[in-house]
């Protein structure tokens, strides 16, 4: 049986794709810093700190994340990565979106005209139900369905 659940719209689309999953505070520039100073091909996680993530692809994922945390660059490190086609597809936050994260997707969507498909507000229960590897289907009303369980 497909599980789904529902989350805010920041960025609207429809997807269907692999599921990355961090159960910590994503580390915006920590993750992807290593990828954007050796302009990477594909952005693997260069933070040491995230066990769930640390050197796994990043790139056209959907992670799946409680929030972000870190540095104020945060914003402008994920239109950085959106520039250089380095970005997630998706990013699901089971807690309401940060505005510094909510700037960087948002510009990206604006200046790049490239969409990274967000959600937000999906609850605890999701970050411990979807596991890294599923399959995921993401609709524009914001309903999220993990495909195989």
């Amino acid at each position: 049986m497909n599980k789904v659940f529902k989350g805010r719209v920041i960025v609207a689309g429809n997807l269907k794709g692999e599921a990355l999953v961090s159960h910590r505070g994503f580390n915006t520039l920590a993750s992807f810093q290593k990828s954007l100073v050796t302009r990477a091909k594909i952005a693997r996680c260069s933070d040491q700190d995230n066990k769930d993530l640390y050197q796994k692809v990043m790139t056209g994922k959907i992670l799946c994340l409680p929030q972000t945390v870190g540095s104020t660059t945060g914003g402008m490190v994920i239109l950085t990565v959106a520039q250089m086609g380095l970005h997630p597809a998706a990013m699901l936050f089971s807690k309401p979106i940060d505005s510094l994260a909510a700037a960087g997707i948002i510009m990206t969507d604006v200046w790049l005209n490239k969409k990274i498909i967000t959600l937000d507000s999906l609850g605890d229960d999701f970050l411990q139900t979807v596991k890294s590897g599923q399959l995921l289907e993401i609709n524009e009303e914001g309903e999220v369905r993990i495909l195989d369980s």
